[in-house]
């Protein structure tokens, strides 16, 4: 959903969230994207098939960088209810996880490419727009679950 892309927005707040039904199972990306005044720019809402949470919210970040510098931000403030997320991406956690590593690798390249980007931890009853969102993109397919 485009509500606001009449200007070209230099500083951005991202809300993201990803999903799985299951620890792995069916998962969903979610995003909102909004302006330095707090006008919504952007909502990401994308099925991303059988994984784990933590690749999800991974999958969530990524593409909201990746929305984020189409729409021509320069600084970005990032929130995420992922605490192992937010604290890998700031330096406070290794990445052990095989799985996560290049997903981090990607990000971390990702954000290389703005000027300027705060990553900060939220409560989940903070973020309940990006977990709708990545909730609805969970339940907008029909999922084939496989043992």
């Amino acid at each position: 959903m485009e509500l606001d892309n009449s200007l070209n927005h230099t500083v951005l707040v991202i809300y993201t969230d990803g999903a799985a039904k299951g620890n792995p199972g069916p998962a969903g990306a979610g995003a909102v994207i909004y302006n330095e005044d707090g006008i919504r720019i952007k909502e990401i809402s994308q099925p991303l098939g059988q994984t784990t949470n933590n690749v999800a919210e991974y999958q969530a970040l990524i593409l909201a960088l990746e929305e984020a510098k189409n729409i021509g931000g320069k600084q970005i403030k990032l929130y995420s209810d992922s605490e192992l997320m937010v604290r890998q991406l700031n330096g406070k956690y290794k990445v052990r996880s095989v799985g996560l590593k290049p997903l981090y690798a990607q990000a971390v390249k990702q954000i290389s490419g703005f000027e300027e980007v705060i990553i900060s931890h939220l409560s989940r009853e903070d973020n309940e727009e990006a977990d709708a969102l990545a909730n609805q993109a969970i339940s907008s397919r029909k999922w084939e679950i496989r043992k």
